[in-house]
């Protein structure tokens, strides 16, 4: 009964630890913020697997959403309501390109770097429109130099 009752106990601890040390990050969809109009705020996320983002629709007409060809593999694409929060966790290691639906072009565009940048390459080689381009190839930057 007593090994039982340990083995319950570090089960728990373990379960704590593990909890505890995922950490959350909060994402706000702006109208106007420190970059200029139309952004996420912060636009670049450095995160650890297990770690979970909220993006939060400080302003209305907003929405976030994975980018197609930047997400890890096995990675289901997400897609949030306009002015809703959407919650994501970050299960696996690699790049995460996030875009607001019509702000995109604008440059209203995030990225989140969690552990390895196993999918750099394919996620560089996606092709944008307008300003996400410019905003982009500054995130970039950011997730190589941030290593």
């Amino acid at each position: 009964m007593k090994k039982l009752i340990s083995m319950l106990a570090l089960g728990a601890a373990v379960t704590f630890t593990s909890a505890a040390s995922a950490a959350e990050h909060e994402v706000k969809m702006l109208n106007k913020g420190e970059k200029g109009a139309m952004v996420f705020e912060p636009d670049f996320i450095r995160a650890a697997p297990g770690d979970t983002v909220r993006f939060v629709p400080t302003d209305k007409g907003h929405n976030a959403e994975a980018i197609k060809g930047m997400l890890p593999e096995g990675v289901t694409s997400f897609k949030g309501k306009f002015n809703e929060e959407i919650v994501v966790t970050l299960d696996k290691e690699g790049i995460y390109g996030i875009k607001c639906a019509p702000h995109y072009a604008m440059g209203m565009v995030a990225l989140i770097a969690v552990g390895e940048p196993v999918n750099l390459d394919e996620a560089k080689a996606v092709k944008h429109a307008g300003k996400a381009k410019t905003v982009f190839g500054e995130l970039f930057g950011l997730s190589v130099a941030a290593k």
